[in-house]
């Protein structure tokens, strides 16, 4: 691996160390304040809509300014909103703090553009696997350190989550190298280009997968804690306990076996396959009240999660040309976003009114949808779509 792919690894993974402290533990702190599950979901969201509307800028700035300055701006964002977070004294300051998180937060669309620049077609499924075990790696050490922290107070793990992402901080401007060269990048307005890439039929349909896919796991991210404890009567330090467990099986699932597996079936049927274990998972999560069975439907939960990430992550890297990748991502980026604005919101409510079981059980109903939609996408051509869009991005 390159030195620049170490690099890139490292910071993902400490500032997913950081985020995986907040995801568990938001939702109890959040209640500290009066939040229903509702206001949790409509918490969540925020940082969402926020990002929905600064990742295509952020995308188009990598590519014109380079990546290292948008990370690191990406990164010190984060720092600023946790401290906001430890900070806060009102349900108002909480959505500050989310709000400018989201604003700021074109970290990990960066870091996929980064990724797209340095590697070939391929090895690309294989770095972003191991950019997807990264995340894993974060979920394990992240959600575990916000349970222990916890058992002290729920700002004691902010504060931690805050210094980590500092260190992230550190890690690229010390290290990270510029892969951009400014007057080869593509210009022109976000929003135009977001409609643009929309439009064209290679990234049409791969678009809404990438979205429903995203607003799928976000109903599963953000109703977790509350999920487990009005069913299972789970406390926060055994939710960041059990999302660690969790989290090992994704590093196991994308360090390992995601470029064998992206080999033999390639990357749209292993997408495929993903989203229907994942739909097993979370389908079976939602019809027990068992938590023998909960745990092990966690097992093809995980399975799902760590083959669809990667697998859609370099599927829309792949159908970007070389000088298009900040552009591109920062489009896939937004259309996620607004995937995890609506999840939350979706989740979240249906989880007050109608109970957790229906959360799980609609959003497995959407990937069971999605893996059928799958199988219309066809990937481009990457020697003839490369070469035409890289005259248009000369022109």
């Amino acid at each position: 691996m390159s030195r620049p792919l170490r690099v890139i690894f490292l910071t993902v993974f400490v500032n997913l160390v950081g985020f995986g402290i907040i995801i568990p533990l938001l939702p109890f702190y959040a209640q500290t304040f009066g939040a229903s599950p509702f206001v949790i979901g409509l918490l969540f969201a925020s940082f969402s809509i926020s990002q929905l509307f600064a990742a295509p800028v952020l995308g188009d700035l990598s590519d014109r300014w380079g990546r290292r300055p948008v990370l690191i701006f990406s990164l010190l964002g984060t720092v600023v909103s946790f401290v906001m977070l430890a900070l806060a004294h009102s349900l108002a300051m909480l959505f500050a703090a989310r709000i400018v998180d989201g604003l700021s937060g074109g970290n990990i669309t960066t870091a996929r553009a980064y990724i797209g620049d340095v590697t070939t077609e391929d090895d690309r499924a294989r770095a972003f696997g191991l950019l997807g075990a990264a995340f894993g790696l974060g979920f394990i050490v992240g959600p575990g350190l916000g349970g222990l922290f916890s058992h002290f107070s729920y700002t004691a793990p902010i504060w931690a989550a805050a210094a980590i992402t500092l260190a992230a901080t550190l890690l690229a401007w010390l290290w990270l190298p510029e892969t951009v060269h400014r007057v080869h990048a593509v210009v022109g307005s976000p929003w135009t280009n977001v409609k643009e890439l929309g439009a064209r039929g290679d990234l049409r349909i791969l678009f809404t997968i990438d979205f429903l896919y995203w607003a799928s796991f976000a109903v599963y991210q953000t109703t977790f804690a509350l999920f487990g404890a009005r069913r299972f009567g789970f406390n926060a330090p055994q939710t960041g306990y059990l999302l660690s467990a969790f989290g090992f099986l994704g590093v196991l699932i994308q360090g390992v076996f995601v470029g064998r597996i992206a080999r033999w079936l390639g990357e749209r049927r292993m997408l495929t396959v993903g989203l229907l274990f994942a739909a097993a998972g979370w389908g079976g999560s939602a019809l027990t009240h068992s938590l023998p069975v909960f745990l092990a439907m966690l097992v093809p939960g995980a399975v799902g999660i760590g083959l669809c990430n990667p697998s859609l992550i370099s599927l829309v890297s792949g159908a970007a040309g070389r000088h298009e990748q900040g552009r591109v991502q920062g489009a896939a980026g937004a259309l996620e976003s607004l995937g995890r604005t609506l999840g939350p919101v979706w989740g979240n409510g249906i989880l007050q009114w109608f109970g957790e079981g229906w959360a799980y059980g609609s959003a497995a109903l959407v990937l069971i949808a999605n893996a059928l939609l799958t199988t219309r996408y066809q990937p481009p051509n990457r020697s003839n779509s490369d070469s035409s869009r890289d005259t248009r991005s000369s022109s």
